[in-house]
């Protein structure tokens, strides 16, 4: 308990320093770079200590915000940053209001701090919190009950996201014969029974039920059981498949009942407006910023290879609505005689095609092409697409009308009751090298749990795997 506070109290300081050259940042571009490109009137710009009273703004928000308390995963502690950076920022305006003191300050350096804080505090915090991880004082030690399907999921996801900061201790599971044997690396311990011998010994701070197939009434004995043992009991509930994201817990406190209120988000008018304004703005930024690299790959398709720079293919949109679906060309004049003839003479390639509907090693496709393809760049043209309409900048994937006959079936209206995005789950979950069974699972998933935040967070989960290279082919 020790070691975490102190943990928190570096992360604290961590915070004061990150909000301490978030304003300097401010003032120095204020200063010293904007008299270059604008006007401002004639006035003394105060240095840091004048704005010591901002401190204790922010760090207000981010306690309220409970970034001392929660262990968010990785995307969620960035989103509740920058939730916080906005609210504190609006407050300091509030003050420089209610205080008279707005001729005293510059204004400038308020709005251009909450801008740069963007960047430079999600920086600073994750760095320094993954620091104190490692070095153990804000670890905490999980121990889960069940070491089937689920319990293994569960430790997967909980290894994956480093930012949460749990280091598991072990699996009981009833199962006598597992006990001993590893998962995922992971000792069995025990039995579940035995759960509260085990957290005293190994100072376990968090309990994750991962039973599914448990019956209810040992469950909530588990659960009473545990729940004043350890600070934290997450239970795992025999409910996969269902929209998560903005789903919410309602209690019926008399009856002592809690129900589970699924939202359908991308039903609402507002929520609609919001990504079509979302999606137009960010792509006119896209292509006003892409615009020569562009320029430049189509010159370079030009000049390579005879045919178009583009070339447009049928997809199936919104509704089933039917449009054109700009590319770069990346494949030669004579590609489909090519590709009739490794049909014709290569079994394994035909079977790759028929499982995939892509190839590894495509004869069709030229050596640009290939270039194009390995970096995602083919498909910039689609940024035209968004513009128009047809597309979304993340969403299902774009298909033919003969893949949503031959393999999404019933599920295609779900699907594609939303414009299909240039990017979106599959291309950040293993891209080409997914079945299509799972890309028609992930296309299912993101529409069902849409949300505005979800789309930033696949953006920038994206550029990451395209600068990786990531499963493209």
């Amino acid at each position: 308990m020790k070691r975490k506070r102190l943990g928190i109290l570096l992360l604290f300081i961590a915070d004061i320093l990150a909000i301490f050259a978030s304003l300097e940042a401010a003032i120095f571009l204020r200063k010293s770079i904007f008299p270059f490109f604008f006007r401002f009137p004639e006035a003394t710009l105060k240095g840091v200590a004048f704005f010591w009273w901002i401190f204790p703004i922010w760090l207000t928000f981010f306690a309220y915000e409970g970034l001392y308390t929660k262990r968010p995963s990785f995307w969620d502690e960035i989103k509740i940053l920058w939730k916080a950076v906005f609210f504190a920022t609006l407050a300091v305006f509030s003050v420089l209001f209610l205080g008279k003191i707005g001729e005293q300050v510059s204004r400038t350096v308020i709005v251009v701090m909450g801008f740069v804080s963007f960047p430079i505090m999600p920086l600073i915090r994750i760095n320094s919190k993954r620091a104190l991880i490692n070095a153990g004082l804000l670890k905490s030690n999980v121990l889960i009950l069940g070491a089937g399907a689920t319990g293994e999921m569960i430790s997967k996801a909980l290894r994956r996201d480093r930012n949460l900061g749990f280091s598991i201790v072990g699996f009981l599971d009833d199962d006598t014969e597992k006990t001993g044997k590893r998962v995922e690396g992971i000792e069995v311990l025990g039995k579940v029974d035995e759960a509260e011998s085990f957290i005293d010994k190994y100072d376990i701070h968090d309990v994750v039920i991962a039973m599914p197939e448990c019956k209810r009434e040992r469950l909530i004995s588990i659960i009473s059981n545990l729940q004043h043992k350890a600070q934290n009991i997450l239970l795992i509930p025999d409910l996969f498949g269902i929209a998560v994201l903005g789903t919410e817990l309602l209690n019926f406190f008399q009856e002592q009942v809690v129900g589970l209120e699924v939202k359908n988000n991308l039903a609402r008018p507002l929520n609609k407006l919001t990504k079509k304004v979302f999606d137009f703005t960010v792509s006119l930024l896209l292509f006003i910023i892409l615009a020569v690299p562009m320029l430049i790959i189509a010159l370079l398709i030009k000049t390579t290879s005879r045919g178009p720079v583009l070339y447009s293919q049928e997809r199936v949109g919104r509704n089933s609505m039917l449009f054109g679906c700009y590319k770069f060309r990346t494949m030669y004049a004579d590609a489909e005689e090519r590709f009739q003839k490794l049909m014709a003479e290569d079994p394994e390639a035909r079977r790759e095609w028929e499982a995939n509907w892509k190839l590894k090693n495509d004869p069709r496709v030229t050596k640009i092409g290939r270039f194009l393809r390995r970096t995602s760049l083919d498909e910039l043209p689609q940024i035209l697409n968004v513009l128009k309409g047809d597309m979304s900048l993340v969403g299902p994937r774009p298909v033919t009308q003969t893949e949503i006959d031959d393999y999404y079936k019933d599920k295609a209206k779900l699907c594609f009751g939303v414009p299909p995005g240039i990017t979106g789950l599959w291309q950040v979950s293993g891209r080409s090298g997914t079945t299509y069974d799972y890309r028609i699972a992930l296309d299912s998933w993101y529409v069902r749990n849409w949300n505005l935040w979800l789309d930033i967070v696949l953006l920038f989960r994206t550029l990451k795997v395209v600068f990786r290279r990531e499963g493209a082919w």
